[in-house]
């Protein structure tokens, strides 16, 4: 029987602190996105209308062209209502739309000078214990990723 005294979001906050800048930043992504997949069905439409609030022009364009290749919901228009409006209709892909959008906002917010610990404070609370033990086996994966040595 293992023995574990830090919980996992504990765990993964010390592995982030650890880490060079590129393999944080890919922590980050990965904590957004089992975020993500923890999100019940009925919320996933104020959330992802939420990420895509704020997205500037380039990013709104980027998503819709993202919309355009699933060929469900014809020729999209990169504006916020649109993409709101739409969402619905995307089925399964639902999720991946969400990820792809807060994955914008992630990068918005790292330019614009948020820390990567305000986004943790913000995402680990709501992930469920079981994804928490499976998202730190991941980050102690890229913990021996970054230390065995890259480009950071």
């Amino acid at each position: 029987m293992p023995l574990c005294f830090i919980e996992p979001q504990d765990a993964i906050r010390v592995i982030a602190e650890s880490v060079g800048r590129e393999a944080r930043r890919q922590l980050v992504g990965e904590v957004v996105r089992a975020w993500v997949d923890d999100i019940p069905e009925q919320e996933l439409s104020l959330h992802y209308a939420k990420a895509i609030a704020d997205l500037d022009q380039d990013d709104l364009h980027l998503l819709a062209a993202w919309h355009a290749s699933l060929e469900v919901v014809g020729q999209p228009i990169a504006n916020t209502e649109f993409l709101v409006g739409v969402f619905p209709s995307l089925g399964e892909n639902r999720r991946e739309a969400l990820k792809i959008a807060a994955g914008f906002r992630g990068e918005e917010a790292f330019q614009a000078g948020v820390a990567e610990d305000q986004a943790l404070d913000t995402v680990l609370p709501r992930l469920s214990r079981e994804r928490a033990v499976e998202l730190a086996n991941e980050c102690i994966q890229l913990y021996l990723w970054d230390r065995m040595g890259n480009d950071n």
